[in-house]
C-alpha cells in the first residue's frame, strides 16, 4: 500500500492542473480514461460546467470553517477521480474549498484508470466507484481513512437502482441525482466528510 500511495503522489496533480486537463481534453473532443464515447464526452462537458460553478458558489459551513481553521496537523487529501464522473464533479470542488481553509491541508488528484492497483484498496461494495478521497498524514503518508464516492443519501439511491428488477435508465437517474446535489447545496458533502475526518484525525 505504501508504495502504491507513493507512486500515486508522484503522478498526482493539483486541482488547477486537473481542471486545466479537463479543459484541454474537451478542446480536443476527448475525456480522461480509455472510454472515449460521445456520452462520456458529453458528461465531461457538463461536469466542467458544474465544477466551475461550484468553484464560485460553494458556501462553507461554520463547522467546516472552524475545523479547518484550527487544524494543527498537516493533512494530505489524495483523490482518485475521472473527468466523466458526475459525482466527482459535485464532490471535488467542495473538498478543494474545504482544504483551502487551512495552510496545513493539501489536495492532490490522480486518475482512477491509471492507478488500478491503488483503486483496488478503496472499493465501495466491491466496485471501483469514484471519487474516492484518501486522507493521509502529510508527515509520513500514513493512510488515515477514505471517503466517497458520494453522500449517503445518494449512495442509497444508487443501491436501490441497482437492486431494482427494472433499473431506471442511467440518463434519467443521473438527472435525479444532479437535482439532489443542487438542492442539497453541498451541505451533505461537507458534513459527512467532516465527520469522517474527525473520526480519523
Amino acid at each position: 500500500m505504501t508504495e502504491l500511495i507513493q507512486k500515486g503522489l508522484e503522478r498526482s496533480i493539483s486541482y488547477q492542473e486537473y481542471s486545466q486537463l479537463i479543459g484541454s481534453l474537451l478542446h480536443e473532443g476527448k475525456t480522461t480514461g480509455s472510454i472515449q464515447t460521445e456520452d462520456y464526452i458529453h458528461y465531461t462537458t457538463m461536469n466542467k460546467v458544474r465544477m466551475d460553478r461550484l468553484d464560485k458558489t460553494t458556501k462553507v459551513l461554520p463547522e467546516t470553517e472552524l475545523y479547518f481553521s484550527t487544524l494543527d496537523r498537516p493533512l494530505l487529501l489524495l483523490t482518485l477521480t475521472e473527468a466523466w464522473c458526475g459525482d466527482a464533479a459535485q464532490v471535488i470542488p467542495v473538498i478543494e474549498k474545504m482544504a483551502s481553509l487551512s495552510e496545513l491541508a493539501e489536495t492532490r488528484y490522480i486518475l482512477r484508470d491509471e492507478h488500478p492497483m491503488l483503486m483496488e484498496h478503496f472499493l465501495t461494495d466491491g466496485g471501483r466507484s469514484i471519487p474516492k478521497v484518501i486522507a493521509l498524514d502529510q508527515r509520513d503518508k500514513t493512510v488515515l481513512g477514505s471517503w466517497g464516492p458520494r453522500p449517503k443519501e445518494v449512495q442509497d439511491m444508487v443501491q436501490e437502482r441497482k437492486a431494482a428488477a427494472l433499473p431506471m435508465p442511467y440518463s434519467e437517474f443521473s438527472v435525479i441525482v444532479q437535482k439532489w446535489y443542487a438542492k442539497d447545496r453541498t451541505v451533505s458533502i461537507q458534513r459527512e466528510f467532516l465527520a469522517a475526518l474527525k473520526s480519523w484525525f
